[in-house]
């Protein structure tokens, strides 16, 4: 076999492992899409049935009629919005003063920020609760955002990316008379678009998903968020799977929307910043 043979063999190796990958990263949405068109029965019955043979457009408004959902719809977009919105203002505000100023121990308070990713949520939950409920934010869109409104990980990305500006393009700015802040607002944030495009994508999908923070400090059902909406489908001795399907379905419009808006500013930033997910 000679080299050119073996690059062609090659070439189709990757692009059948590449085919399968996406084949079974995709299967679960496929499965939740196909369940959401069938009865109860039918998505627990053997052999499986992959296509509906007669779908059942009807779990749609029936799920989404079930519940609340445009409350639920509400709150998690005002939530997700405003987590995003200060992930991407603190975040980068935060990652400038690490990556173009000098300071004492700058890299000793970069690494302890670092440090807190290593935590996860369960461990945070009690402290966070207690501050809040201390702050009477309980039951509250304040609640809601304010804890998760700064992240480690988005200063994080952020500064990898701040990092690479060049100096002299600050330094000009300084010199025509520019505040530091007008520096941040009018000449870092405009050259961050790609990194700050991937802050806000993963930003908001990560609030849009959340369900342990509000399970624990929401009991009002005007402040429910879309996660706990869906978890109300299963009772204790029985569970609409069906429509819960449907339900999760229409969940993941506002994502897929998102996605498409910032497809090729995410793609790059992640590939600037050196980060995968």
């Amino acid at each position: 076999m000679n080299a050119r043979t073996r690059g062609r063999v090659l070439g189709w190796v990757v692009t059948l492992l590449t085919v399968a990958g996406a084949a079974f990263v995709l299967l679960p949405y496929f499965w939740m899409i196909s369940s959401s068109f069938k009865t109860q029965d039918a998505i627990f019955r053997l052999p499986l049935e992959w296509m509906p043979r007669a779908p059942r457009w009807q779990n749609y408004p029936a799920a989404l009629g079930r519940f609340p959902f445009g409350t639920y719809f509400f709150n998690s977009t005002v939530m997700a919005l405003a987590v995003m919105a200060g992930n991407l203002f603190f975040g980068s505000l935060a990652a400038y003063g690490l990556a173009k100023f000098r300071f004492p121990l700058r890299e000793l308070c970069f690494r302890a920020m670092l440090s807190t990713l290593m935590l996860p949520l369960e461990i945070l939950l009690v402290p966070t609760f207690l501050v809040v409920r201390q702050l009477g934010l309980l039951d509250s869109y304040g609640g809601l955002i304010i804890p998760l409104a700064v992240d480690a990980f988005g200063i994080f990305l952020m500064r990898q990316y701040i990092t690479d500006l060049p100096d002299s393009l600050i330094e000009a700015a300084r010199l025509d008379g520019c505040t530091e802040f007008g520096i941040y607002w009018r000449i870092v944030l405009p050259n961050c678009r790609p990194a700050l495009a991937a802050l806000a994508v993963l930003s908001f999908r990560e609030n849009w998903d959340q369900f342990l923070w509000p399970l624990v400090i929401i009991s009002k059902e005007a402040l429910k968020t879309f996660p706990l909406g869906l978890a109300q489908f299963e009772g204790f001795h029985s569970a609409s799977y069906h429509e819960m399907m449907a339900a999760a379905a229409v969940g993941m419009i506002p994502m897929i929307l998102l996605f498409l808006l910032f497809q090729r500013a995410f793609v790059r930033g992640l590939t600037l910043t050196g980060l995968k997910e």
